[in-house]
């Protein structure tokens, strides 16, 4: 499942991340790829332990917990903290995979990371390239994202049906079952 989600962060978050973002030591991009994403890997990333890395961080986590339509298509038990990339004229990041399980930085956990995100601090009038080509099956994460659509309409045009909680339970079931795998 390919889904925008508009307004995650206020325009005045926006400002301020990018303040940030100028003011910030950038490291060759490298340091958080794999073997093979290392090879077409080739930007800009703050430290993953750098203040400006940690505050812009807490900002997205805290605008996305909030954010109703990532919680319905996430269904996140955890989500790693972001990596801040940036790519200069003729810089790119080719065909890779993300990697499946990341050590969080400065600690002993490991996240699966079933999930990737991309969130702009530019408008796409303010740079020329940077087309994102996603190439995935998407999965069971789209069937529960499908199936809490339709409850929520249902919910809406139906407030005094019994089929939002039939079908509440049916999602439940479906999340017990796939969270495991």
């Amino acid at each position: 499942m390919l889904l925008p989600i508009p307004d995650v962060l206020t325009a005045e978050q926006v400002a301020r991340a990018r303040q940030i973002l100028a003011g910030a030591d950038w490291v060759d991009g490298k340091v958080t790829a794999g073997y093979q994403s290392a090879r077409a890997k080739d930007n800009q990333q703050l430290p993953e332990d750098s203040p400006a890395a940690r505050e812009l961080g807490q900002l997205i986590l805290a605008a996305l917990q909030r954010n109703p339509l990532f919680i319905s298509a996430a269904l996140p038990l955890q989500v790693f903290p972001p990596l801040f990339n940036r790519y200069q004229s003729g810089q790119s990041f080719g065909t890779h995979v993300d990697n499946a399980i990341r050590q969080v930085p400065g600690t002993p956990h490991r996240i699966r990371t079933d999930l990737s995100a991309t969130l702009f601090f530019t408008g796409p009038e303010e740079y020329d390239g940077g087309e994102l080509t996603i190439e995935d099956t998407y999965g069971a994460r789209t069937l529960l994202f499908d199936l809490d659509t339709a409850i929520q309409q249902v919910s809406r045009d139906l407030p005094d049906s019994p089929a939002p909680v039939q079908l509440t339970g049916i999602y439940h079931n479906l999340l017990r079952r796939w969270a495991e795998m």
